[in-house]
């Protein structure tokens, strides 16, 4: 593949990838110099298509981007006007009063958004300063210049047969080349994968950790709707020892968003994340408030959740990372897209000086330095505890723990802990199922609860068959002559669209089954397979989900 001819197109900076992180670059880009000429390439369909989030937005980073937005008629429509925090048992709840909260999980002025519709705007708004925004272009390779450095990336691959040889109607995709690559996929992208092991950017922090949050919208009883609302839990259904929670937004016109993360330090490899998400929805609390209700939207996205240690070096030759390709979510805070549209202003803000000196493909020291050194570090770390905290006390230690933690850090600004490691990747994480008993979960029941496949057809996911499978496998032979026998083969269960199925052929062996095009990009696969044997690689550019306002 490496003597194809293709076509190249030269920009000053481009950027992959359409979330808040990439499309504050551009947009920052453009306001220092209108001159510049940034490109955006975007795998969905369209923008926001891929895009899946909460949202509850802390406004300060397009405040600082477009202090005008409200007169620019962004969608940030429904201020926080209630906020609450349960501890759920299986028949109950417990308020956790927000007085005894530290001042920063307070949402006061904040607003319930769907991401993906402020990214569609935020396109709008870039588009207008003459950013070239091009969606369904996925990013198969980078593109390396002689002094090793990235100098692009190629994009709009088409029509490989399943063995990935060029088929009858191939179309090579382009070389689109930059003096700067900013790397904006989100959630361990696969082009921030290579460039992080190609140049060793983690060889100072510590593992990265992931949650695995899974998401419906509702259209509830307009009586029982109260736009606005917010509400987080802890606890049921999920054991002490395994973190996560819930969210529970009211949005706009009588629709809630409902979501559940699990993270994926989990031991049992017997949990099934998207069954548990399933059963939550049963309790009262929730319960009582989708019944007569309708499920209009289903999607699922790796959230990152390592936090302050866990930060790569987020330069490298030609380029940075920016954004959830870095690790900039505050965990406590559930919250990710305030640090993704700051660290795209600082990157962009960097890039623009660095052009200006007519350093092109240099590394943007500065942005490094500015990211650990400003508001997003002053952000994480305050919380930079909470989540190793929670893998090694559970719970209940993890809730006074992590409060004392995040109060001391906010009253003196230091820990008493110190920064605490992770210990372990989620992979490692994974003990072998003749340590834990099989959970047996109720049958959904089709009106709150529903079963995989059925949801998956709720996230407009489709892929085009007849290109190669997009999750590879290392070892074919892994999964069943390993991971079966010593973890009951986890990606059975841990996948919430139903991808990996272990079958019985006609001989009667057992087979590993890919059904790729269920696949919703949540990369939870690639970060949680026990052998860390499947490698989450882009389809072609259009393919996979297609949320309507996640």
């Amino acid at each position: 593949m490496s003597e194809i001819e293709r076509e190249v197109m030269e920009f000053d900076v481009v950027i992959v990838g359409a979330g808040p992180a990439g499309l504050s670059a551009a947009i920052r880009l453009k306001q220092n110099n209108p001159d510049l000429e940034v490109c955006v390439l975007e795998k969905g369909a369209e923008v926001g298509s891929h895009i899946l989030s909460g949202a509850v937005l802390d406004p300060i980073g397009l405040n600082t981007l477009m202090p005008d937005w409200k007169k620019l008629n962004a969608p940030l429509n429904i201020p926080v006007t209630e906020d609450n925090f349960y501890l759920l048992g299986e028949g109950g709840q417990i308020r956790i009063p927000n007085w005894s909260m530290p001042p920063l999980m307070n949402n006061h002025g904040n607003f319930i958004v769907s991401m993906a519709n402020v990214c569609r705007w935020m396109a709008e708004k870039a588009e207008e300063l003459e950013v070239e925004v091009y969606p369904g272009m996925a990013c198969s390779e980078l593109v390396f210049g002689d002094n090793d450095e990235v100098k692009g990336v190629v994009a709009g691959e088409f029509g490989k047969r399943p063995d990935g040889t060029p088929g009858e109607n191939y179309e090579p995709g382009i070389e689109v080349k930059g003096k700067f690559i900013f790397l904006c996929e989100g959630a361990r992208g696969s082009l921030t994968k290579q460039v992080i092991a190609k140049y060793n950017l983690d060889r100072d922090s510590d593992h990265p950790k992931f949650g695995l949050g899974m998401k419906e919208i509702w259209e509830i009883d307009p009586e029982k709707h109260k736009p606005g609302s917010i509400t987080h839990t802890a606890g049921w259904p999920l054991n002490r020892r395994t973190g996560g929670g819930s969210f529970l937004y009211h949005t706009e016109k009588n629709q809630i968003s409902l979501g559940f993360v699990v993270h994926l330090n989990y031991a049992n490899p017997y949990i099934h994340p998207y069954m548990e998400f399933q059963r939550f929805k049963h309790h009262p609390l929730v319960s009582s408030l989708l019944e007569g209700g309708k499920r209009i939207a289903y999607g699922a996205r790796a959230i990152t959740e390592g936090g302050w240690q866990s930060i790569p070096k987020v330069t490298f030759p030609g380029g940075v990372l920016v954004g959830c390709a870095a690790g900039l979510v505050n965990v406590p805070r559930i919250k990710g897209n305030h640090n993704a549209m700051l660290s795209g202003i600082l990157a962009a803000n960097a890039a623009s000086d660095a052009l200006a000196q007519n350093l092109d493909n240099s590394e943007l020291v500065g942005y490094e330095q500015q990211l650990r050194n400003g508001p997003i570090s002053k952000d994480l770390k305050k919380v930079k505890n909470v989540k190793p905290l929670w893998s090694r006390y559970g719970l209940y230690g993890s809730l006074a723990l992590g409060a004392m933690d995040m109060w001391s850090s906010t009253l003196f600004g230091a820990s008493p802990f110190g920064t605490i490691k992770h210990g372990k990747s989620d992979a490692e994480s994974t003990e072998e199922a003749c340590r834990h008993k099989e959970i047996e979960y109720p049958k959904p029941d089709g009106k709150i609860s529903f079963d995989r496949l059925t949801n998956v057809s709720y996230s407009g996911t489709n892929h085009e068959e007849g290109q190669p499978v997009h999750l590879r496998l290392n070892d074919p032979k892994i999964p069943i002559d390993f991971n079966l026998p010593n973890y009951s083969e986890p990606a059975q269960r841990y996948c919430p669209a139903g991808v990996y199925e272990v079958l019985k052929n006609s001989a009667g062996d057992k087979e590993f089954k890919i059904n790729y095009q269920n696949c919703v990009h949540c990369k939870t696969c690639d970060i949680k397979d026990p052998s860390q044997n499947i490698n989450w690689c882009t389809p072609q550019g259009g393919d996979g989900p297609n949320y309507p306002n996640m």
